[in-house]
């Protein structure tokens, strides 16, 4: 039986859109800079799109799914140690910090 995973396609929109966002943060502080400089005719950066192919983004969606559902779990397990019967924001908090170091 094949566990449930992100859909790729909304993983891979997320990502497009991060990457366009950080490409039109660099090329706004790219033109700053080139207007207080001196030199700014030229440089050795390449605008290249980023891309993810097929293997990578599928990876990705896996990644995200094994770390929401740990973090699930070590919440429920703080939620029920503290006899809640639901998870709540200081269940993830209070979990957040070893997760992260296991990942």
């Amino acid at each position: 039986m094949e566990e449930t995973t992100f859909d790729c396609d909304l993983i891979h929109s997320i990502m497009k859109r991060i990457w366009t966002l950080r490409t039109l943060e660099r090329e706004n502080v790219a033109t700053n800079d080139a207007l207080e400089s001196e030199v700014g005719a030229g440089s050795s950066k390449k605008n290249r799109t980023t891309s993810a192919n097929a293997s990578a983004l599928k990876l990705t969606c896996e990644l995200l799914r094994v770390f929401i559902t740990e973090a699930v779990q070590r919440a429920v397990a703080i939620a029920e140690a503290e006899g809640d019967t639901q998870i709540e924001a200081t269940h993830l908090e209070s979990i957040l910090p070893q997760l992260l170091l296991d990942f």
